[in-house]
């Protein structure tokens, strides 16, 4: 089968097309012959070499797909060779075909195409489950950074959706529109003191819960925008993996920071999530509750653009492979 694969770490330029072995269905699995694959910045980080897969797990790069099911291995009961799905992976996902455990897949929303459908699983149990990390609550503040990305467009529409006021940050003026117009109540331009800007825009109490892919550069600003009792989780190291925390802090606050990653979580915790996703998320983008972020598509020999285009700038919304 065709696949994606590096030479090295580095740049965009080591990602190319060559012929692998195709997996196979073990038992609890199935096999998925792939119609599209969401690009997310899990998948930059790998392909830099800084963060490699789960120990047995396929090292091509990759963490969602859509696609047709393939073949049923040993055990599996619910699914039919032909049917249509989407998976989160632990990766392979850019590739003909990936095997993964049935739990982990699902059928896509009603009236989504499958080519969009790659691109929402993953940003779908990202937030759910981080929200369930924290106990996200109605009537909370929460701030996420990223606002027009996938997990942020998702995120904005989700705090809103059960009743929180939503805060993000964005690098346009165009971009802060896009999140008004998702729903986001405070919308910060990161150029500017944000962290300040957040502060009075909350009459000095901060926020309940911080959902953020930055990592260390953000630490100090997001800490200090913590409200009484506020919780952090940190999901994305884009702005560095070593920061300064000022425990006081934390401590006159009685704040929380914890970070977690989908990846590495156990088979029977993912399979949990995406059920929860396709039993309480699913329904509210077929009724039109949580819109579809933009989309750019392309062609899975033009995955070195597609990487470009998501660490670029300016990229709004979603990314995904076609096969």
């Amino acid at each position: 089968m065709r696949a994606v694969t590096t030479t090295e770490a580095g740049g965009p330029e080591v990602l190319q097309i060559t012929e692998v072995e195709a997996p196979v269905a073990g038992p609890g699995e199935v096999l998925i012959k792939v119609v599209a694959a969401g690009v997310n910045r899990a998948d930059i980080l790998q392909r830099q070499g800084h963060y490699p897969p789960p120990k047995g797990i396929s090292d091509i790069i990759g963490l969602e797909v859509s696609g047709h099911i393939e073949a049923v291995g040993a055990d599996v009961e619910d699914w039919a060779v032909g049917d249509p799905c989407v998976a989160l992976l632990a990766g392979g996902g850019y590739a003909e075909y990936v095997a993964v455990p049935a739990g982990q897949v699902i059928p896509p929303p009603e009236g989504v195409d499958l080519v969009t459908a790659a691109g929402l699983l993953e940003v779908a149990a990202t937030v759910v489950s981080n929200a369930d990390h924290v106990g996200l609550r109605p009537g909370e503040t929460f701030l996420v950074h990223g606002g027009t990305g996938g997990i942020g467009s998702f995120a904005i529409q989700y705090a809103k959706g059960i009743g929180c006021r939503v805060a993000t940050t964005a690098g346009s003026a165009e971009k802060l529109d896009v999140c008004r117009d998702l729903g986001a109540d405070i919308a910060l331009d990161y150029h500017d003191d944000w962290a300040a800007q957040l502060k009075e825009a909350t009459d000095g109490k901060g926020v309940d819960v911080i959902l953020d892919i930055m990592g260390a550069k953000y630490l100090e600003p997001n800490v200090r925008s913590l409200a009484r009792r506020g919780r952090l989780v940190i999901i994305g190291l884009q702005g560095g993996v070593k920061g300064e925390l000022n425990l006081n802090a934390l401590l006159t606050k009685g704040a929380t920071v914890t970070a977690t990653s989908l990846r590495f979580r156990p088979v029977n915790e993912k399979c949990a999530i995406v059920a929860r996703v396709a039993a309480e998320v699913w329904p509210l983008i077929a009724s039109g509750e949580i819109r579809l972020a933009r989309e750019s598509r392309f062609a899975v020999e033009d995955v070195r653009d597609a990487h470009e285009q998501l660490t670029g700038g300016n990229n709004v919304g979603k990314i995904v492979l076609t096969f």
